[in-house]
């Protein structure tokens, strides 16, 4: 089949089952329903611990914790957080992982092959079962900072993404670390491909903010961005590569950035709670200066907010916190992790938003932007942030909220289901699930818990049973 076809082939049907989310349950509207069941204690295959709350029939394994060993006998770093399975060999599935890094500590692996020596993050590439257990395991991007989210690319690659500025060009950051120490630029995406090794040479056109999540549109081509800016305004971008990525192989630099607006409402705030079924006719402004040279070395806090200043000028929309994003029949899903409005009894976040999150839905072909789900309270979504899709058309959806951390379903319908808890771990009160993906033919779920001693797990278990 030439290029060409392949395209058309992936876009056909893009009015398919996410159809009638964006209509349902804005603000709530549809109560949390059973699902699969209600939760118990499950124990891990690997090592007999009760790590995850499950349904009946499910079972699940652990595997690659920090600081286990790769093929090589480097260590395996901590923070995992997002992540893509792709097929492999004999059934087995490719998992390319993020390790949300911070600070000058140093790359993994081989530092001479790392983008920036002095940088801890990057991503992991393993072969894996669908019962979790490793057959090969290798470090694949190196000496990148901050890589968050990303998302899978239909050439079999991986987009990683860096939730950063930090740079010798800029100030310190939240957590302290000395910017000084670092050798390069960071705020970037990465490609990083299967079958060959990342080259670690950043998309420097896409743009240089904190990148959250990256979702690919096979029909035009862009790659849409999330932007997690804590404590300030975020954005809903798209960068436009100069050759269309399926033809070229690639993800080329070079094209065009962009950022969402909505028409006749200039700087539009939907950070803020929204009505049932609120929609918008969407347009895009272009970001004239996507890398921009800092003089002066500015604060960390103006050289984050630098390239979104330039789209809301021009009149872009206003979202809190932008962090999970994944493409699915023509729309591109991407969670608001605190937008809404704040529930009675609920306490507002810290940070850019007052609610405990929304699902906002993109469609491609037609420009409308519509709201798929707005928490209603804590107790139902509390602080959604990395999503992907089943095939069945059901969002999974990663919190990172204040209490006890669940993967939340979003069925078709618009309503909320628990699928699984995180055991609260001892003294890591922060620990949360992250980078949920489906395996080869949707047997397994693989997810990342992110936490001191972060571990990736492989679920199955009785899918037919309920909307996954």
């Amino acid at each position: 089949m030439d290029r060409r076809r392949f395209i058309s082939n992936m876009v056909a049907g893009i009015a398919g089952p996410f159809a009638g989310v964006a209509c349902a349950g804005a603000r709530g509207g549809a109560e949390p329903v059973s699902g699969y069941g209600p939760l118990r204690p499950v124990k891990d295959l690997r090592d007999g611990k009760v790590r995850l709350h499950l349904p009946d029939g499910f079972k699940y394994r652990s595997f690659s914790v920090a600081g286990d060993k790769y093929d090589d006998g480097s260590t395996v770093p901590g923070r995992h957080d997002g992540m893509a399975a792709f097929s492999g060999p004999k059934g087995s599935a490719v998992l390319i992982r993020n390790h949300e890094v911070n600070g000058p500590v140093g790359a993994f692996g081989d530092k001479d092959k790392a983008y920036d020596p002095m940088a801890g993050g990057g991503t992991s590439t393993l072969r894996v079962t669908r019962y979790g257990e490793v057959i090969t395991s290798a470090p694949s991007l190196t000496g990148t900072m901050m890589n968050c989210s990303g998302g899978p690319m239909a050439w079999r690659a991986w987009v990683s993404c860096e939730e950063t500025v930090n740079g010798p060009d800029v100030g310190d950051d939240f957590s302290g670390g000395d910017n000084s120490k670092l050798t390069r630029k960071h705020g970037y995406i990465f490609e990083v491909p299967i079958g060959r090794a990342a080259s670690a040479r950043p998309i420097k056109a896409a743009g240089r903010f904190p990148h959250e999540s990256a979702a690919f549109d096979p029909s035009s081509g862009a790659i849409y961005l999330t932007e997690d800016n804590f404590g300030f305004p975020s954005g809903f971008y798209r960068y436009l590569p100069p050759k269309h990525p399926i033809l070229a192989g690639r993800l080329l630099d070079g094209g065009r950035l962009q950022m969402l607006a909505v028409k006749g409402a200039e700087r539009k705030d939907l950070s803020e709670g929204q009505e049932p079924g609120a929609a918008y006719a969407a347009t895009w402004v272009d970001i004239d200066d996507p890398d921009p040279e800092f003089k002066g070395r500015p604060s960390n806090d103006v050289a984050v907010q630098a390239v979104g200043k330039q789209g809301r000028r021009k009149g872009a929309a206003i979202f809190s916190r932008l962090e999970g994003a994944v493409h699915h029949q023509g729309t591109i899903y991407f969670v608001s992790t605190q937008g809404g409005a704040t529930a009675p009894g609920d306490t507002a976040p810290d940070g850019f938003g007052q609610g405990r999150g929304q699902v906002w839905a993109y469609e491609t072909w037609s420009g409308r932007l519509k709201l798929a789900y707005e928490s209603p309270r804590a107790s139902v979504l509390d602080l959604p942030d990395n999503v992907t899709a089943s095939r069945r058309g059901t969002l999974v959806l990663c919190e990172d909220g204040d209490g006890d951390n669940y993967l939340r379903g979003l069925s078709k319908a618009g309503q909320i289901f628990d699928f699984c808890r995180l055991q609260p771990i001892p003294d890591d009160a922060g620990a949360e699930f992250a980078g949920s993906t489906f395996g080869p033919g949707g047997h397994t779920l693989y997810v990342n818990v992110q936490a001191r001693q972060g571990m990736s797990i492989a679920i199955w278990g009785p899918w037919e049973r309920g909307p996954f």
